[in-house]
């Protein structure tokens, strides 16, 4: 089993103590030139590295953060950590990562286990599956700084990031309805989720702006978040074999977007749909059949997130005033 240089190790090997090690590698002015320079050369010759476990028991830090994402495989997700690294590591921060598969229980056992590793604070975007947040608010009672960002607990007094959903929902659905369709079908994530219910009072928002009486038979949900191509197949059919004539989609999720083409690209769809769904995948202007789409700002959101958090983290006294930050998306027309 591999075992790291120790700061005993060095004291032993050169006979010093293991204070002197220590006060030589941050460079003390309480030790002399020369025993530095023996401390560091020989510290370099095992490849020493500084244990950041034991530093941040000193320091009551382990200059680590813990995120919880659904999926990183999803392009947005996979984006919004590289926003996320972007500033961690500048500050000096490393990132533990973990998928939840969009199911409650392991997003449990993540969060538990991220929070048990003592790190310094937590990003969380919520699984589609999870209705009880218990797990995330004790925590945040309890002391740890936590962020939300993307899929948000409105309610939860911390620092929120996401985007404006109810404004891209909306642009989407009027571009749908200028463009001379009516019957536009609403395909979302779980219902309970925030930007299932944002995206949503965008699309009813835009309805009504333009005198259009929402219909409740035109809202599908998709409770598996676009994991279950059987649920989204059953969805699709019956939104295309029924009588209302569905002339357009707005899809409100990036995984149903590109698993709801792909159903469409195996069946046999008796007349032209046109469609728009949120999607930050890199080749979506290669699907058929062809998709318009809007584009979150991904990285951006995970920029901001863990500034926020470090916030948090560092700030020498207790924060009580919060604000939710809502980011612009991109609308793209694919002329269908």
């Amino acid at each position: 089993m591999f075992q790291a240089a120790t700061i005993k190790q060095i004291a032993q090997a050169l006979s010093v103590s293991p204070s002197t090690v220590s006060r030589a590698l941050t460079d003390s002015h309480e030790v002399s030139a020369e025993t530095k320079r023996q401390v560091l050369a020989y510290a370099e010759k095992v490849n020493y590295r500084s244990n950041p476990v034991a530093r941040g028991l000193r320091n009551k830090r382990t200059n680590s953060i813990g995120v919880s994402v659904a999926d990183i495989a999803n392009s947005f997700f996979s984006q919004a950590i590289n926003g996320i690294e972007s500033v961690a590591y500048e500050r000096g921060y490393h990132v533990i990562i973990t998928q939840s598969h969009d199911t409650y229980h392991r997003e449990v056992i993540n969060v538990e286990h991220l929070a048990n590793r003592s790190v310094d604070g937590l990003l969380i975007s919520m699984s589609s599956q999870t209705t009880d947040y218990s797990h995330v608010t004790d925590l945040h009672q309890r002391g740890l700084p936590l962020v939300l960002f993307d899929r948000i607990i409105p309610e939860m007094q911390t620092f929120k990031i996401t985007t404006d959903n109810v404004r891209s929902a909306f642009e989407a659905t009027a571009l749908l309805i200028q463009k001379g369709y009516h019957k536009i079908a609403f395909l979302g994530n779980a219902p309970h989720l925030s930007i299932t219910q944002e995206r949503l009072q965008g699309y009813s928002d835009a309805l009504a702006a333009h005198n259009l009486t929402p219909e409740q038979h035109l809202v599908k949900y998709c409770y598996e978040g676009g994991r279950n191509q059987h649920e989204i197949k059953a969805i699709v059919q019956e939104l295309l074999s029924a009588p209302w004539g569905t002339e357009a989609l707005l899809i409100a999720s990036d995984r149903i977007s590109t698993e709801t083409v792909r159903v469409l690209s195996m069946l046999d769809v008796p007349r032209p749909l046109s469609i728009i769904g949120f999607s930050n995948s890199e080749v979506i202007d290669l699907l058929s059949p062809s998709i318009s789409y809007i584009r979150q700002n991904a990285f951006e959101m995970g920029r901001i997130a863990a500034q926020k958090l470090i916030t948090l983290i560092e700030s020498k006294y207790p924060v009580y005033e919060f604000d939710t930050t809502l980011l612009s998306s991109e609308l793209h027309w694919a002329g269908i």
